[in-house]
This record gives C-alpha cells, sequence and structure tokens, in this order.
C-alpha cells in the first residue's frame, strides 16, 4: 500500500501558534464540509460506495459512517474542553465501530444529514469562541497528552480533507 493512498492529502503536521486566518480556514473547512462530501459521493455508484479506497481499506460507506462518529466526538470534545477544565475525553476503537452493521449495511444518507447539521452548530460555536478559548484542553487518555481546542480544529481541518480525499480516489479511478 502506498503512502498515497492511506494518506491522499499527506499526514497531519503542525507547528507553532495558529493565526487568527488560519484559526478562519480551519473554521471554513469544518463549514464547508458537507457540502463538498455530498459533492462527491453524488458521483459514485452504490457499487462504488462498497468499494475499499485501499487494499485492506474502509469502503467508501464505512468512511462517511465514520466522518460522522468522529466528527460528534470532536464536537463533544470541545463543548467538554470548553465548559469543564481540562477533561479527559472518552476515546474509542474507530476500526471496531466500523465494523457494525451501522457503518457496512445502512445507507449514508443518515450520515450525511447528521453531518449538516453537526457542522452547522460546529460552526456556530467555533466562530463564536474568543481566541482563549482556542486555548482550553482536554485531555486524550490514549495518546497520554492534553491537546489544546486550537490543534484539535486543525486535526479534524485535515480529517476532513483526508478522507475527501479518499473518496476522491475512488470517483477518480473510474474517469
Amino acid at each position: 500500500m502506498t503512502e498515497q493512498l492511506k494518506f491522499p492529502v499527506g499526514t497531519f503536521r503542525v507547528q507553532g501558534e495558529f493565526s487568527d486566518s488560519q484559526i478562519k480556514s480551519f473554521i471554513q473547512d469544518i463549514k464547508d464540509f458537507p457540502k463538498l462530501l455530498k459533492n462527491e459521493i453524488q458521483k459514485l455508484s452504490e457499487k462504488e460506495l462498497d468499494t475499499p479506497y485501499r487494499p485492506e481499506g474502509w469502503t467508501i460507506r464505512q468512511v462517511v459512517h465514520h466522518c460522522a462518529d468522529s466528527h460528534m466526538n470532536s464536537f463533544i470534545r470541545f463543548k467538554l474542553a470548553l465548559t469543564e477544565d481540562n477533561p479527559t475525553i472518552k476515546s474509542y476503537h474507530e476500526d471496531v465501530w466500523a465494523m457494525g452493521k451501522d457503518y457496512t449495511d445502512m445507507p449514508i444518507s443518515a450520515s450525511i444529514q447528521l453531518l449538516e447539521g453537526l457542522h452547522a452548530r460546529w460552526t456556530k460555536m467555533l466562530e463564536s469562541m474568543r481566541p482563549e478559548e482556542y486555548k482550553r484542553t482536554f485531555y486524550h487518555p490514549e495518546m497520554k497528552k492534553e491537546l489544546a481546542l486550537d490543534r484539535n480544529l486543525a486535526l479534524y481541518s485535515w480529517h476532513c480533507k483526508h478522507h475527501l480525499g479518499h473518496i476522491k480516489l475512488i470517483s477518480q479511478r473510474n474517469n
């Protein structure tokens, strides 16, 4: 498996502090994701939705459902960090979740609708945050470290692009 198939937009890497313009760009990525996802998904047949984007990778259907679950978890982590002092978040086993019937057998429309509503709320919350609130943290027990909300925002900006890249691999493969 090539790195390009696993990480079509590259791996997540950030250093230093984020500027206001970077934060705004990350927020725009969160805001735009559901529309961009729908645009890519409409190009695919049911057979393509059940096609893995790489050998031993998830199907596109699993990727869409994963995005809904992952982004819900991130939204909740933001809410916890904004309302509690460095809360310990709950991690989850995304690979195990991806094997559930709600990932493998369910139409993607439910997760698309969920992402539309979730991202609308998430965007509203992000746009209303004060700069100092982006420095609030949560503790990730699996990673054994504190994560600031600005870093988590950067991660999810990348996460949106990362999985859109996986979906594009299938649509481009068939053109």
